[in-house]
């Protein structure tokens, strides 16, 4: 008698699903430049109702893509928040229609440096234009509105994704019912450009890189053909290390080391947590374009919605509600950030909620599964949706 396999897609109420793709025909972007044509790669959970007002937009961080929940065929993990998405969990889908998209720049389906550029019949490259947070959002504009959606119930996201909710109250605060940044910001400090920075020095300082034109395919989904795997491993790894808090490495890994191979063969000693990233390391460049990495990072540090007084004058009047939150031990996108954007709220007369969550994981706590968050979530639109 065998055992049978374990169908892990039957753990998850949002099943399998498939990634769809929207192509238009050009955007102009913020340099003045035009991306043409283009294509946004999205999934979408629950159903979209007759009034076409119970619309959610989900914004990705960094190094995220559209699937968000659920399961591809063959995946042995769920998308990136299923933890909050399906029936009776924070983004109900019973009662919302949930959308997730690509950000343009990206190499996770939507239009890239790894895509074909029209005129040359080669990949983009370094060629791409270069894009920003708003470029992205004007993006996901247009896939909203091929759903003959007007007005979003929500926009929500952490980190990168926190910039893209706030840029969306920003350019399209009538289009916007509620957002919902997390552990974000109005503008990188000089500490959060510096770690990009320092990813970008990495992979550019990769003899492989070859100022962009990699041998073969580029590093990423399915590729084999090299590439600059040492400087966007390297990357990846600084970036992880802004990711975690003192505190969970410490009880994570401490001082400990390793002896063994994942095979179980005899290495020379190694720490853990040099363990952990390497692999992590390893693990990002089969699944994220180098150069892609380059344009993102530097969209996040290029961003800056203005200062203080500015913001104040531009949100004055906003109808929009914001549910604004934090962590305690998130040291790159620190709660102090989160306050300032909750302060320039207030002097706007916006109505605003704001809550730090003391997770001592560190910024990538709004990823990691805890009841806290989705309660909060939870409640606030229930509230919003109740007209409370």
């Amino acid at each position: 008698m065998t055992d049978e396999k374990k169908d892990i897609t039957k753990e998850s109420p949002n099943g399998i699903v498939e990634t769809k793709f929207y192509d238009f025909d050009a955007l102009t972007l913020e340099s003045g430049e035009v991306l043409s044509p283009v294509r946004i790669a999205y999934e979408t959970y629950g159903k979209l109702n007759a009034a076409k007002d119970n619309a959610i937009l989900l914004c990705h961080a960094l190094s995220g893509d559209a699937h968000v929940a659920g399961f591809h065929a063959g995946d042995k993990k769920p998308g990136w928040w299923e933890f909050l998405i399906g029936p009776g969990r924070a983004f109900d889908t019973d009662k919302y229609f949930v959308i997730c998209s690509n950000v343009i720049g990206s190499c996770n389906g939507s239009t890239g440096p790894a895509s074909i550029n029209p005129k040359t019949g080669k990949e983009f490259r370094m060629n791409f234009p270069a894009v920003s947070i708003r470029d992205m959002v004007n993006a996901q504009a247009k896939l909203v509105d091929s759903f003959g959606i007007f007005k979003l119930f929500s926009v929500a996201g952490g980190s990168m994704g926190g910039m893209q909710v706030l840029e969306w109250a920003y350019s399209y605060p009538e289009r916007v019912r509620t957002a919902i940044p997390i552990a974000t910001t109005f503008r990188h400090s000089a500490q959060q450009i510096a770690f990009n920075v320092l990813g970008r020095i990495a992979i550019k300082n990769d003899p492989a890189w070859n100022k962009g034109e990699y041998a073969g395919n580029y590093t990423g989904p399915g590729s084999d053909a090299g590439g600059p795997v040492d400087g966007l491993g390297l990357a990846r790894m600084i970036g992880h290390i802004t990711y975690m808090s003192d505190d969970s490495m410490e009880r994570k890994f401490g001082r400990e080391v390793k002896t063994l191979d994942s095979a179980g063969k005899p290495i020379d000693s190694v720490f853990q947590v040099e363990g952990f990233l390497r692999h992590q390391g390893e693990a990002f460049v089969k699944r994220f374009d180098a150069n892609a990495y380059i344009y993102i990072t530097q969209a996040l540090d290029n961003f800056d919605l203005g200062n203080k007084q500015e913001l104040i004058k531009h949100f004055s009047g906003s109808k929009t509600k914001f549910l604004v939150i934090s962590y305690s031990h998130d040291w790159i996108y620190p709660a102090k950030q989160s306050k300032e954007i909750v302060r320039v709220l207030k002097y706007s007369w916006v109505n605003v909620t704001y809550c730090e969550i003391a997770q001592d994981y560190g910024h990538d706590a709004f990823l990691i599964p805890h009841e806290e968050q989705g309660v909060l979530i939870s409640n606030f639109l229930e509230n919003v949706r109740k007209g409370e």
